[in-house]
């Protein structure tokens, strides 16, 4: 027998599961319209077009899925930015966040202190994240809109050089920054990273987390969850 405890809704769960594939399709396919070259020289014209219309599509639901879940959960969106972005840092959070590169390299002689319900240092890869991705998403639509938003040029919306300029300039930059962080993110949120094995399943799974990995991970918040017990269930082992 196993406890768990439920650490994120499927809302959550959904949101950021779109975010997520979106963001990386939206990367490979902005590959070809950043170096328009690429797929031309290799795989032709059509192709090329293909990844640039391919783009557009797949900016929806990066874009529609969180503004939805932002309508249908206004409360956890507020506790989204007030607490697990811009909360309040403890000693803990600032120890957490000087050790966590020795950790990464020694995590079995690195010990860390008790964590929030997100970690200090996640709180700014999160966030960087967030803001991120609203700079791609404005940006994105000003381009978009100066091509037209629909096929063959329809609902085109003229912007000044220097907008678009901007655009451009503000769209690029944020793209690798993304990436960077990104690679960051999967590398630890994907379980690659050996303390956080199995923590996939808090995403892209059933949102719950073992007992021993939520004490281990989230100190604060685990024994508060435990203390409550409303989020704890009981599992069998599978054998």
């Amino acid at each position: 027998m196993t406890r768990y405890i439920q650490r994120h809704s499927l809302l959550t769960r959904v949101t950021h599961g779109v975010g997520a594939i979106s963001c990386i399709l939206l990367a490979v396919t902005g590959v070809f319209v950043f170096v328009p070259s690429l797929g031309g020289g290799t795989m032709g014209g059509d192709f090329t077009y293909a990844m640039r219309m391919l783009h557009r599509i797949l900016a929806i639901p990066f874009i529609v899925v969180p503004l939805i879940a932002v309508l249908v959960s206004p409360k956890g969106f507020v506790h989204l930015f007030k607490e697990d972005i811009f909360g309040k840092w403890d000693k803990d959070d600032f120890a957490w966040a000087m050790k966590f590169p020795f950790y990464l390299f020694a995590p079995s002689k690195v010990h860390m202190p008790p964590q929030h319900h997100v970690k200090s240092a996640q709180r700014l890869a999160d966030g960087a994240l967030l803001f991120f991705g609203i700079g791609l998403a404005i940006s994105g639509l000003i381009l978009w809109l100066n091509t037209g938003l629909l096929p063959g040029g329809g609902m085109k919306v003229e912007f000044s050089n220097e907008t678009l300029l901007a655009a451009h300039l503000v769209h690029d930059v944020l793209f690798f920054l993304t990436v960077f962080v990104g690679i960051a993110h999967i590398y630890l949120g994907g379980g690659i990273f050996q303390p956080y094995r199995g923590t996939p399943r808090i995403m892209f799974g059933d949102g719950k987390v073992s007992e021993s990995d939520a004490v281990y991970h989230w100190g604060y918040w685990a024994n508060q969850e435990i203390a409550l017990g409303k989020n704890v269930t009981v599992e069998n082992d599978k054998k």
